[in-house]
């Protein structure tokens, strides 16, 4: 996807001669959504349509959120009853590009409750138990979430809290991640 879009706008740039959009009195220029905006290629719906792109569907594709690994900076909800809120992924453990469903990180809580067992700024290793990456399953069929959690876990992989709030997928079974798994309520 991405790259048929780097193509459309190589072909709109070299359409234009490297024309810019007329602009405002602010100096912003009218994109092709009719939104505001500094971009290198104006208003040109016409020139698209006559290129076969339909303009509906660049809307989606342009409008679309890219979901990617669980990299360094990545703000994660915690679901469970450790005390933190909220983390922040330092380091994937494994793996170059970053962390999946199942993998172990390690974050800093950016959020806690007071009387919790983990304060703010403290470093922990997490489990990542739902993240909005797609994943293939084994049947064919595809799991995704609406957003990136994780539940707190020790050095040896044993979950902190006691109790895991929302759906866990079952893929952790086969990361030997069973503990979690019985802590859940719902398993997806």
């Amino acid at each position: 996807m991405a790259s048929s879009l780097m193509k459309l706008t190589r072909s709109v740039r070299s359409a234009l001669g490297g024309f810019k959009a007329p602009s405002t009195a602010d100096g912003l220029s009218l994109g092709l959504m009719g939104h505001y905006g500094n971009h290198l290629w104006g208003s040109s719906t016409i020139f698209l349509e006559s290129m076969g792109f339909p303009i509906g569907g660049l809307h989606q594709v342009l409008s679309q959120q890219q979901r990617t690994f669980i990299q360094m900076r990545t703000s994660l909800k915690v679901v469970d009853n450790s005390g933190a809120k909220r983390v922040m992924c330092i380091q994937a453990l494994k793996g170059r590009k970053g962390a999946r469903l199942g993998d172990t990180i390690i974050a800093s809580v950016k959020e806690a409750h007071p009387r919790g067992k983990v304060k703010k700024g403290e470093v922990v290793y997490c489990v990542v138990v739902r993240a909005a990456m797609q994943r293939q399953r084994c049947d064919g069929s595809e799991i995704k979430f609406d957003d990136n959690a994780v539940v707190l876990v020790n050095k040896q992989g044993e979950p902190i809290g006691t109790r895991v709030f929302g759906p866990v997928p079952h893929e952790l079974r086969r990361k030997k991640l069973v503990k979690i798994l019985t802590l859940a309520k719902h398993v997806a």
